[in-house]
């Protein structure tokens, strides 16, 4: 039996270890290292005061149909909740005290996928749509310099050599202006001329101005069963009943009873190395010792940073590059509030008669907050009491170390409110009835500094035969979780299957088109 040492309980190592245990666990010996003291990495779900925080937010939506089957497996599907289904489950969940989900609560919710763009103080749909709202919003002289500048801008293609050019070519100078220059500048602290293309090929893919209008006319006529839709312009999704986390809990748990071990508060430091081979890994665990653990076969989804600071004998170029990988660092303010003080204009029916948005995006560059999350849409069951209350996540990209990460709690959560009173979100501090803040480090992987040199790091890794880079920090791509679940597909098979080719792993998420599958919804 060969030992599989797993670094990381983030949506890409937790696949991996179930996959290998389903397919072959009479021959593997499977071993997951987790630093943190949660499962699922990013995409686990934080609980306080009976509420429920998704750090980032997870649509579950995908073209690969092997995730949506594997999800569906998991979690069966259940569709959209009635409101007097949720009402009847918050009395069964104050019966008992507080939530406490059972196993009759594994079960995928359908979702609307409603978001809007902040701007100016005025609201419009995102991805930007051509509806008559947008263009009254816009008004006639900006519309028509928007139509001009998108006009000018197909015929006078700009070279992509940066992420503003790439969003230039696809939208025009204008429309780049109002709804991608700022918000990308914020998410990034780097304006879109000094970013790498490669994050728009991989995160907008196919979404342009001819894209949307594509939409609209596939809305109006007769469509064939399987036409393709842009990923950003999908309606509906699913969503785990409480929360992402609860899927990769659930995971674990299913690992665990395959005899897999989950090993929490265990950071890795260093790696053994001998004749092209990992041998073994050195860890601290939760009291602070110093472990040391042997196996055949790695699996990393640690940051490359981590991973190659901790290779012995690294050279000194190498080493450099991956010193040099950029992150954004994130932090989300959950505020409970009796109400926003936005009206729900739409012909979605919700709980409470709240808007319908699972995301708002703060284009507005007069306020440093980058989205704001309505928990209640993303599930209901994420609120103690959605029919009388509100919880938003206000999320904030920074840098670790920055004068904004190393606010207090109380300051941070009082320049949020702050900010949101200005915005017209809500009234005034006295809105608020309770409130938490969550740090999460290395969120996003960016497209700037020695990036552009990374495919040297990527071949000296390679180099090690039994180690295996994937997801969204252990291959510093901005992954979506499906695309971090597919490399862990990838490295399984290749495991399972033989050969020294690795292609097929760092390949997930660099096509240039991304296409949803109408059959897949």
């Amino acid at each position: 039996m060969k030992t599989v040492v797993i670094i990381g309980a983030g949506p890409a190592g937790l696949t991996a270890a179930y996959e290998l245990l389903t397919q072959a666990g009479e021959d593997y010996r499977v071993i997951l290292l987790e630093e943190s003291n949660a499962i699922g990495g990013i995409s686990r779900t934080v609980r306080y005061h009976g509420h429920r925080m998704d750090i980032g937010g997870h649509r579950f939506f995908s073209k690969d149909d092997r995730v949506m089957q594997w999800w569906q497996k998991m979690m069966p599907l259940q569709g959209k909740p009635s409101f007097d289904d949720i009402r009847l489950q918050r009395k069964k969940k104050l019966a008992k005290h507080g939530p406490d989900p059972q196993k009759s609560d594994r079960v995928m919710l359908v979702r609307n996928r409603v978001s809007r763009i902040y701007y100016r103080k005025k609201f419009f749909d995102y991805p930007v749509s051509l509806k008559w709202q947008t263009l009254k919003n816009m008004g006639f002289l900006t519309t028509m310099e928007a139509g001009c500048s998108y006009l000018k801008g197909t015929m006078m293609k700009k070279t992509e050599d940066s992420l503003e050019n790439f969003y230039i070519n696809r939208f025009g100078k204008k429309l780049y202006s109002m709804f991608f220059e700022g918000y990308t500048e914020k998410l990034w602290g780097r304006h879109p001329r000094e970013i790498s293309a490669d994050w728009g090929s991989q995160r907008v893919k196919g979404l342009s101005v001819t894209a949307v209008l594509k939409d609209m006319m596939r809305k109006l006529l007769p469509q064939k069963e399987n036409a393709a839709v842009e990923t950003s312009l999908i309606e509906e999704f699913y969503y785990p009943k409480f929360g992402p986390g609860q899927l990769w809990e659930t995971t674990a748990e299913e690992i665990r009873k395959m005899g897999g071990i989950i090993r929490m508060e265990c950071s890795v430091r260093a790696f053994e190395t001998e004749n092209g081979q990992i041998t073994a890994v050195s860890y601290t665990d939760a009291e602070g010792c110093e472990n040391r653990l042997e196996g055949d076969i790695f699996i990393s989804s640690m940051p490359l940073k981590d991973l190659a600071a901790g290779m012995p004998h690294i050279p000194d170029d190498v080493a450099a590059i991956a010193k040099g990988l950029p992150y954004r660092d994130f932090v989300t303010v959950g505020l409970l509030v009796d109400k926003l003080q936005l009206k729900n204009e739409t012909d979605i029916p919700t709980l409470g008669n709240i808007v319908p948005d699972c995301w708002i995006y703060v284009q507005d560059t007069g306020v440093k907050l980058g989205r704001i999350q309505i928990f209640n849409n993303w599930s209901p069951y994420m609120v103690a009491d959605p029919e009388h209350t509100v919880w938003i996540g206000l999320e904030y990209f920074c840098s670790e170390g920055d004068d904004f990460w190393n606010l207090s709690d109380r300051d941070c959560i009082d320049f949020a409110i702050t900010e949101l009173i200005r915005m017209g979100v809500i009234r005034s501090a006295a809105d608020v009835k309770d409130s938490h803040r969550e740090k999460v480090k290395k969120a996003y992987p960016a497209y700037f500094d020695t990036y552009d040199s990374i495919d040297t790091l990527i071949d000296y890794l390679n180099g090690f035969e039994n180690l295996y880079c994937v997801g969204r920090n252990g291959q510093h791509r901005y992954n979506n979780m499906d695309h971090s679940m597919a490399t862990a597909f990838e490295a399984v098979a290749h495991i399972l299957h033989g050969g020294t080719d690795k292609t097929h792993i760092w390949q997930v998420n660099t096509e240039k088109e991304y296409h949803e599958e109408k059959s897949a919804n």
